[in-house]
């Protein structure tokens, strides 16, 4: 999300047209040094940032290497690229690109709320 400066964020950020927050169905967790959002089945959403980009295959390869997706062994990534449905604030349904963790969860602390950004006190 833009309030965080990761590592790589700078290539792409000329390349992506925000178009609003959203949320996708899954469940949230705190992993310390980051969020985790795992799909699930009930009603649980988290929040995050929409963009739109005219150079797909460039910014995807960025955001995989940031978000450690590896393409060819998703079985073997930290986190899974899924192409999912998500409701923009507006109520509209889009679907878009978004990461899912793919590791044990340990003792990670749910963000009941969904939304990292308030849980942190940055909304």
């Amino acid at each position: 999300m833009s309030p965080f400066n990761r590592p790589g964020r700078q290539r792409i950020t000329p390349k992506l047209n925000f178009t609003g927050r959203g949320s996708i169905r899954a469940a949230l967790f705190d992993l310390g040094i980051y969020p985790a959002a795992v799909p699930t089945d009930d009603d649980s959403v988290v929040w995050g940032e929409v963009y739109e980009t005219d150079d797909t295959a460039s910014v995807l390869a960025a955001l995989d290497e940031i978000e450690g997706y590896r393409p060819n062994e998703p079985d073997r990534s930290l986190y899974t690229r899924i192409l999912s449905d998500v409701t923009l604030e507006d109520g509209r349904a889009e679907q878009a690109w978004a990461y899912f963790y793919n590791a044990p969860l340990g003792r990670a602390q749910r963000i009941i709320s969904g939304d990292y950004l308030e849980y942190l006190g940055r909304s």
